[in-house]
């Protein structure tokens, strides 16, 4: 016996938040024909629990709140080779960058260790320019209550100059820092 799911529309607060989502994205998920060229593509995908395909397919049915619970928008390593693949044009990247932000807002994150390493990435780059790796692993492991994993990598790495116990200075650090003010401002996190 074969089983059907029955396809309703979405209701009207899925629909505007999908909506927003696009507008914010700077992209439209009906474009998208399902050619499958972003997933073939992305190196991630086999990872995901919802390959980028299936991720736009989960919002063009109005299946947003699905989509913000899924691992893969976790996953997902911003390589935008989805975007440049896709024939429609689609942003696959910057919709998957649009639903993070959004699960964050909402509290949606099924894992709470994902958010912490997004959140101390980015400390790290609004503070020093660029990821500072040593800084990245010890403010994770801190706020995930495990502050020595990993520590037996520290000094071998050190050694072969793979990570620094230093950051790295960069040139105009602070037109970095001025690029998180303006999207603090404008309501970003």
């Amino acid at each position: 016996m074969e089983k059907s799911v029955k396809l309703i529309p979405a209701c009207e607060e899925d629909q505007q938040l999908l909506r927003r989502l696009e507008a914010e994205a700077g992209t439209n998920v009906n474009l998208c024909y399902q050619c499958g060229k972003c997933s073939a593509g992305c190196p991630a995908a086999f990872a995901m629990d919802y390959p980028p395909r299936q991720v736009i397919r989960l919002l063009q049915l109005g299946m947003v709140k699905q989509a913000l619970k899924a691992e893969s928008i976790w996953i997902c390593a911003s390589c935008e080779t989805c975007s440049t693949r896709c024939p429609r044009g689609v942003d696959i990247a910057s919709l998957m960058d649009t639903l993070r932000r959004e699960a964050l807002r909402q509290g949606l994150i099924t894992d709470k260790k994902v958010a912490a390493f997004n959140q101390a990435f980015l400390n790290g780059v609004r503070l020093f320019g660029r990821t500072y790796e040593a800084g990245l692993l010890l403010q994770h492991n801190l706020k995930t209550m495990q502050p020595f994993k990993d520590a037996q990598y520290g000094l071998p790495m050190m050694k072969r100059g793979k990570i620094s116990i230093l950051p790295a200075k960069i040139k105009n650090r602070d037109q970095v820092k001025k690029i998180f003010d303006k999207v603090q401002q404008l309501g970003g996190e």
